[in-house]
């Protein structure tokens, strides 16, 4: 599926050119090496966004030019993004230049991130089970980033007009005009997500876990059946706190584990295979849903795994998947169904070699 990948004045790489077999790539290593930068690149490459920082100017390696450059053939495409300080960021697919996010995404791939920090989906605030919705949710509906998109910015300008000490209903009646709008292709999208994440999450948990667990998944959405009823009845609350209370800003997916909040009443063992089965999920409604497998990107988290969960998970990864994976060590890749026609990569100081 992603057949090369190169970077420029990327975090630790000033320069990398690799080629990845069909079956994907082991990348091994101590820690602090760049392997979870290789990964991080791909997903930017394929879906513009990192799992690791908001900022772009992060990303740029510290004794760089203050720009960066990833290009790499994925899906048949030759798919090239560079961002710099001074212009911002510009994409081009097989040469030809895509004037905005929604159109270099038009035609790109299907992601799947895991990394040991999915814990928080199950720990975590509900930003952190949003953004989970969010990265799903832009490759499970055309419209969905751009709703999104439109959403912040409404409510970042709402939100700067209620810490005006002027009256400023009708611009904020304006903003909530977007909001209303917008919100209408989130909370339907993640409704219909959740949906179709409960059974496959269920089933993901229970062979992980190896023995019967119920899993319950519900989608809150903060302005509940009616977000035109729940804004007004929220007014007066909000001009007091300055800040905009309701909305798909503050839904929440709430994660139940034998009818308790698995957040607060699971072991961190029962907590840490939901959120792999939270991961398996996701992979398994994208692919069902838009015909094709995506690329799974598997930032080291064999090593904080039981043999026994290990060994699930490997086996429930589907094997026609293309996999990307970091790991410090490789003494689990024996028992890995379907792994060996991976190729193999050693990562040292931010220079990469294929083994």
């Amino acid at each position: 599926m992603i057949r090369s990948l190169r970077v420029v004045d990327f975090r630790c790489f000033e320069s990398l050119a690799l080629s990845v077999p069909e079956g994907g790539g082991v990348f091994t290593g101590s820690n602090a090496q760049g392997k979870t930068s290789i990964l991080e690149a791909v997903c930017l490459l394929v879906r513009l966004h990192s799992p690791r920082s908001h900022r772009m100017s992060t990303m740029s390696r510290v004794a760089g030019p203050g720009g960066f450059g990833i290009a790499g053939e994925a899906w048949g495409m030759e798919r090239r993004i560079r961002w710099a300080r001074r212009t911002g960021m510009d994409f081009a697919v097989d040469a030809e230049e895509r004037p905005s996010h929604g159109d270099y995404l038009a035609d790109g791939g299907l992601l799947v991130w895991m990394g040991n920090e999915d814990l928080e989906l199950v720990r975590g605030s509900g930003e952190v089970r949003r953004r989970y919705l969010d990265f799903m949710g832009s490759q499970f509906e055309a419209g969905y980033r751009r709703a999104l998109s439109r959403y912040r910015r409404a409510v970042k300008a709402k939100n700067l007009l209620l810490k005006d000490s002027r009256n400023r209903d009708a611009e904020i009646e304006s903003y909530e005009a977007v909001m209303l709008e917008s919100a209408k292709v989130l909370t339907a999208t993640r409704a219909r997500l959740v949906s179709l994440l409960v059974p496959a999450a269920a089933e993901f948990q229970r062979e992980i876990a190896g023995r019967e667990e119920k899993v319950v998944l519900e989608y809150r959405p903060a302005g509940g059946e009616d977000l035109v009823a729940a804004l007004e009845q929220a007014r007066d609350k909000e001009r007091r706190q300055r800040q905009s209370l309701v909305g798909p800003h503050r839904d929440d997916l709430v994660l139940s584990l034998n009818g308790l909040a698995a957040g607060d009443f699971a072991s961190e063992g029962q907590q840490r295979t939901l959120a792999l089965a939270l991961k398996l999920a996701q992979g398994r409604v994208l692919a069902e849903c838009r015909g094709q497998q995506p690329v799974w990107l598997i930032d080291d988290i064999f090593g904080e795994l039981d043999v026994n969960r290990r060994n699930a998970v490997l086996r429930v990864l589907p094997e026609d998947a293309q996999k990307w994976i970091t790991t410090t060590h490789l003494d689990w890749l024996d028992a890995a169904k379907g792994l060996g026609r991976m190729g193999k990569f050693e990562v040292s100081g931010g220079v990469c070699r294929e083994e």
